[in-house]
C-alpha cells in the first residue's frame, strides 16, 4: 500500500495550520497522561495551568478574528480540543476499567484512521498513535471499539468507500483506491461480503449511475 506524503497531507485537507493544532493538543494531552499516572496528581492537577493555555488562545482568536479568521478558527479549535481531552482524561479517571485505552487515546486512535484510511494502517501504527504496547492492543481496542483493530479499518474503508459512490462521480477503481483498497476487485469482494451486492448494483440503488462514472459499463464487478 502507499505511505503518506507532504503533498498527500494538504490533499487530504492537513494543512500546516492544522498540524500545528494537533501538536500542541497532543503535547496537552500527553501532559495529562502523565498527571493521571499518579492518582494524587491527576486530582490535583492546578486549574491555572488549564486555563492559562485556555486562556492564550481564546485571547488569540480574539485578536485574529478580523484579521486572519482562519487563526482564530485553529485557536478556538485547540481550546476546544484541550476541554474535551481534560473531560475525558477525568472521566477516564474516575470511571475507566485499569488497562483500557483512556478517551484521548481513542480520540486519537480514531483520527489516525480517518487520516489514513487511503493508505496502509498496521496494528503496530495504531499502538504507537495510542501509545500502548503492541502486545496488547488489539484486545484494548476491541474493548473500546467492539472489534479487532482490522475489522473496524475495513468497515470504515467501506462506509468511505458508499460516501464517495453517493456524493461523486469517481469510477470504482478511484474509489476503491481513495478508501485505501487494494483495486477495484478487492473493494468488490468485500462489499459484496458486507452488503450482500455489488457496489454497482447498490450505486444504481442509491441514485448514482454508474454510466455517468469514466468507467461507464466496465464499473461492473
Amino acid at each position: 500500500m502507499c505511505s503518506r506524503t507532504p503533498s498527500d497531507a494538504v490533499a487530504y485537507g492537513v494543512n500546516p495550520m492544522e498540524r500545528n493544532v494537533r501538536l500542541v493538543v497532543d503535547q496537552f494531552a500527553e501532559s495529562l497522561q502523565t498527571n493521571a499516572t499518579n492518582p494524587p496528581a491527576a486530582a490535583r492537577l492546578p486549574l491555572h495551568y488549564l486555563a492559562k493555555g485556555l486562556v492564550k488562545l481564546l485571547e488569540t482568536a480574539r485578536r485574529e478574528l478580523d484579521s486572519d479568521r482562519d487563526a482564530a478558527k485553529a485557536s478556538l479549535v485547540a481550546a476546544s480540543s484541550i476541554l474535551q481531552s481534560e473531560i475525558e482524561r477525568s472521566s477516564g479517571a474516575n470511571g475507566s476499567r485499569p488497562g483500557a485505552l483512556a478517551g484521548w487515546q481513542i480520540a486519537r486512535v480514531r483520527a489516525f484512521i480517518e487520516e489514513n484510511l487511503h493508505s496502509n494502517i498496521d496494528t503496530t501504527d495504531l499502538s504507537a498513535v495510542a501509545q500502548r504496547s503492541p502486545a496488547h492492543f488489539s484486545r484494548l481496542f476491541k474493548q473500546a471499539f467492539g472489534e479487532p483493530p482490522h475489522a473496524y479499518v475495513i468497515k470504515r474503508r467501506l462506509e468511505r468507500a458508499c460516501h464517495l459512490m453517493v456524493t461523486t462521480s469517481e469510477s470504482l477503481s478511484e474509489i476503491a483506491l481513495s478508501a485505501g483498497f487494494s483495486d477495484q476487485s478487492h473493494l468488490c469482494r468485500l462489499f459484496r461480503r458486507a452488503f450482500g451486492q455489488s457496489p454497482s448494483t447498490w450505486r444504481r440503488h442509491h441514485k448514482i449511475p454508474a454510466s455517468i462514472s469514466r468507467d461507464g459499463i466496465g464499473e461492473e464487478c
